[in-house]
């Protein structure tokens, strides 16, 4: 058993206390945001440089579902090809397979996909590679409701990546109603993660906003380790949180950011960030 669950289902265990003998305690659902950065970059951060360092990284954590953002059809192949045990799915945000994807892989043996789909954060969400609000580019949401196999219910996952430009704050607070929207129209109770890179700060209206209706992990959660800032533009000295795991209907146990590196090679300008949750 990889290290880092047996010590996330020890953490369980004893937070369960004297719960009841003989109930047997669910395994935590462990869930890995991670900006793989498309493969634009030369030299000692071209993706062929980084992409089994990432391999590496992912295998290590294990998680039962992982949601990417930057991630092209290539990148997601190779991944595919080189995690045994998982399946993705996710459109580019042009549509199809072009551009960018919010790619969202999955352990099989843990999770069934029930339904997915896709929206875009505009005006017109139903439209594939729309955009409004003054935005460059377009901005979307994978999403999925879940079955976990062991009989521990469902839940529904949004994977995202809002625009990154200092001034985006108007469409990032209209993306985030949009999500929100999204969510409001779930089965009272339905269990919700909301997963991705918000390209601002926890100090922003932005999180104000989704964490008035949602939990961050990073702050729920009794145990962390790993700086609790995310991105460091392939330099291993971070200085914004912008990667955040939102959650409704669940408990953080322990979050974490992963810093796993090859000398000055990193995986990605994102460090990944990994929660195991529970339902409380």
């Amino acid at each position: 058993m990889n290290m880092r669950r047996w010590f996330s289902m020890l953490v369980l265990v004893l937070s369960l206390g004297t719960a009841g003998a003989g109930v047997a305690a669910a395994t935590p659902l462990r869930v890995m945001t991670f900006n793989v950065r498309v493969p634009v970059d030369t030299g000692m951060n071209a993706w062929v440089n980084r992409r089994d360092l990432m391999v590496q990284v992912i295998k290590a954590e294990h998680p039962d579902v992982l949601g990417t953002q930057e991630l092209t059809e290539e990148q997601g192949e190779y991944l595919a090809a080189h995690l045994p045990g998982y399946a993705w799915f996710g459109q580019g945000r042009e549509g199809g397979t072009k551009g960018e994807h919010m790619g969202v892989f999955y352990r099989t043996d843990r999770l069934k996909v029930l339904r997915s789909g896709d929206f875009w954060l505009s005006d017109t969400p139903q439209v594939p590679g729309s955009r409004t609000w003054g935005q460059p580019y377009p901005r979307m949401v994978t999403w999925a409701r879940f079955r976990l196999r062991d009989g521990g219910g469902t839940f529904d996952y949004f994977n995202t990546h809002f625009p990154y430009l200092p001034q985006d704050v108007r469409p990032r607070m209209l993306s985030a109603d949009e999500i929100l929207q999204r969510i409001g129209k779930l089965p009272p109770g339905a269990r919700v993660i909301l997963a991705g890179d918000f390209n601002c700060a926890p100090d922003t209206p932005v999180h104000a906003k989704l964490t008035a209706n949602l939990h961050d992990a990073w702050m729920q959660a009794g145990s962390h380790s790993g700086p609790a800032k995310t991105f460091h533009n392939f330099t291993g000295n971070p200085d914004q949180r912008i990667d955040w795991i939102l959650t409704r209907g669940f408990k953080a146990l322990a979050v974490r950011t992963v810093t796993t590196h090859d000398g000055a090679r990193y995986p990605s300008d994102h460090f990944p960030v990994v929660a195991d949750l529970v339902r409380p």
